[in-house]
């Protein structure tokens, strides 16, 4: 990342993020703000995606109304409800077909800063403008998802203790709109708890294409993360590698329930952070333009 971006960071607490059915404590020690955290309202000019998901900006970003037909956009006092004009129309076609199906409104978490980049807690990646989290409680109106998020803890899991299979809480609904999210042509990808992927490869009868979408990813047992592929018009916009083939219920699945998955060697952490890399310097022209 830019050495700029570090030189208004300030020093904050120790931050943990409980990764529930699995007893995992992701921790970030002396995370920072950086000044893409300080900016309150996108770029102008056209809209461009810069970069990858966890190395990248926006220019010309959107922003999520607060409320649409069968959805809810929580904790906005974060500033982090601004994406692609192609990611807004996801929310709000998901929010249709949740309307439609009359199980509650879908509650919409983060999507990205105004102009993306790094943010100062809770991510590395939703940095280009292209990721959201898409929460698995249902809420009966935006009043109740207030109460149940704004400056709440997480809301409850949807796996069991142990992590090896789904909670109580996982029902018919979280399915519906799990796959309701992988079937839009947009989506490259979705990350859920292993458990989680195991419940839907196990109920999914006929059409199974929608599954290799679903990827398995340590925590995300209360909510999804949904991220688009690259659109059109933003040549800068950097690809993830292909998902692979085939639908990931088979050995691919069985890996994130093996010893060696759960269980990392000395040394090592499931929850490492990565380096930084260095940002597109296209993102500098974005982070400069007051």
């Amino acid at each position: 990342m830019l050495k700029t971006e570090w030189r208004r960071g300030r020093r904050l607490s120790v931050i943990a993020l409980s990764a529930l059915g699995f007893g995992l404590a992701v921790v970030v020690p002396g995370a920072l703000a950086t000044p893409w955290s300080e900016v309150r309202a996108p770029s102008d000019g056209l809209t461009e995606v810069i970069g990858g998901p966890s190395n990248g900006c926006i220019g010309g970003a959107e922003a999520l109304p607060a409320t649409g037909p069968g959805y809810v956009s929580v904790r906005r006092y974060r500033n982090r409800y601004y994406g692609h004009p192609d990611l807004l129309a996801f929310v709000q076609d998901l929010g249709r077909v949740q309307q439609r199906s009359g199980a509650g409104l879908a509650m919409i978490g983060d999507l990205s800063q105004p102009r993306g980049g790094r943010m100062s807690s809770s991510h590395r990646s939703h940095q280009n403008g292209l990721d959201v989290d898409v929460w698995m409680t249902l809420v009966s109106s935006p009043v109740e998802a207030s109460r149940l998020m704004d400056h709440r803890s997480d809301p409850r899991s949807m796996v069991a203790p142990g992590g090896y299979r789904v909670s109580g809480n996982w029902g018919s609904a979280q399915r519906g709109l799990i796959e309701t999210a992988a079937r839009h042509p947009r989506v490259d990808r979705i990350f859920v708890n292993p458990a989680i992927k195991r419940a839907l490869c196990q109920s999914t009868r006929g059409d199974r294409s929608w599954l290799r979408k679903i990827r398995p990813w340590w925590g995300h047992d209360a909510h999804f993360h949904v991220r688009l592929a690259c659109p059109q018009g933003s040549p800068q916009c950097r690809p993830q590698s292909p998902v692979p083939a085939g639908d990931g219920c088979g050995e691919q699945l069985a890996w994130w329930f093996s010893d060696e998955a759960r269980s990392p060697k000395k040394g090592g952490s499931k929850s490492k952070p990565a380096s930084t890399p260095r940002m597109p310097p296209a993102c500098s022209a974005v982070l400069r333009d007051l």
